[in-house]
């Protein structure tokens, strides 16, 4: 039986996120996010990837062998792979240049086989496409994030190069801070660990708070009887 649409949603979104909880496609995550707009660009593209792989998955699940099926899947997930990376040639060069290999890698996403796998494969076409969708926006808000807090850290500007993705931006960015020391770190490798365990940090203690917050509860006497009023 399909899960619910607002149980779909919570999960891909918050207490299942790919990035935040199941800790999988760290390597672009970590390697893309120096940048809002480079993290943009990545996220936009996985959650391409995503919607459509599940949505074909789902559509094809009764015609495979259980043999062939993991391959179908990476097969599935490449071609739709190959036409971001040839769209990204074709209308915006500049940022396929600074994704560079994390495009084709979106093929080895763990995230994209394992909801292939374990939600579209044996679910309808609906709830797949619904389940890719927010699973993709949960990883691509988390590339956002980190790519907003590591690229205002290190430069005090975000958004640069915004053009890569919109043509008529501006590439200056937003200035949130003006004589702004640039905190080089943030933009380097270690700087990505930092702000991700921070991020993850932050996850669990609104957990932790949802968790502990008392349940509402009506206080009836003892021995008391609940009486609906006449109308």
């Amino acid at each position: 039986m399909a899960e619910s649409a607002r149980q779909l949603s919570l999960q891909g979104l918050w207490y299942n996120n790919a990035a935040l909880v199941q800790l999988l496609g760290l390597c672009p995550l970590l390697a893309v996010s120096n940048t809002a707009v480079n993290a943009l660009g990545l996220g936009l593209a996985t959650i391409f990837v995503l919607v459509c792989s599940s949505a074909l998955v789902s559509l094809v699940r009764h015609q495979l062998l259980p043999a062939i099926r993991l391959p179908v899947f990476v097969l599935i997930i490449a071609g739709f792979t190959t036409c971001v990376e040839l769209l990204l040639r074709a209308y915006s060069l500049e940022l396929f240049q600074a994704l560079g290999i994390f495009i084709p890698l979106i093929v080895t996403n763990c995230t994209i086989l394992g909801r292939a796998e374990s939600f579209a494969s044996k679910n309808p076409l609906g709830p797949a496409i619904l389940d890719g969708l927010m699973t993709g926006i949960g990883f691509a808000a988390v590339l956002l994030v980190l790519g907003l807090l590591r690229e205002l850290a290190g430069t005090g500007v975000v958004f640069a190069n915004m053009n890569r993705l919109v043509p008529f931006a501006n590439n200056e960015g937003v200035v949130l801070f003006t004589h702004y020391k640039p905190f080089l770190l943030a933009i380097l490798p270690p700087g990505a660990f930092l702000f991700m365990g921070l991020l993850i940090a932050l996850k669990n203690i609104l957990d932790k708070k949802l968790a502990s917050r008392p349940q509402e509860t009506e206080n009836v006497a003892p021995g008391s009887k609940r009486v609906r009023p006449l109308a």
